[in-house]
């Protein structure tokens, strides 16, 4: 498992050969709770090839030290993943990202009155 988030990888091997290849990826959030997109391929054992390129939205929390995947969608296609980007920049369109809003603070505790 990995320590660091840019450590983590989806490469798969099965008895010396690389089934899963990442070809690239993009971490969407960094923290306990991470988010990244890969760009990936799997080796389609019929014809000894990879196939197709295709995408997985995966997210992971550290636990122990360690980042452990907590859930995945996958893209199959990029017809499936261009309809999904129009999507949203459709419903996002040209807005302005919205800045970060800092943490909310506890409210002060009061103190006892004399």
């Amino acid at each position: 498992m990995a320590e660091t988030v840019d450590e983590i990888t989806i490469n798969f091997e099965e008895e010396g050969l690389l089934v899963r290849e990442e070809l690239d990826k993009v971490i969407l959030s960094r923290g306990a709770w991470t988010t990244i997109l890969f760009k990936y391929r799997e080796m389609d054992r019929a014809r000894t090839d990879y196939g197709p390129v295709a995408f997985s939205v995966r997210r992971y929390k550290k636990t122990g030290g360690e980042y452990k995947q907590q859930s995945k969608f996958n893209i199959s296609n990029g017809e499936q993943g261009r309809r999904i980007a129009e999507a949203l920049l459709g419903w996002i369109g040209d807005a302005p990202a919205e800045p970060e809003k800092p943490a909310a603070k506890k409210p002060a505790a009061k103190k006892a009155a004399k």
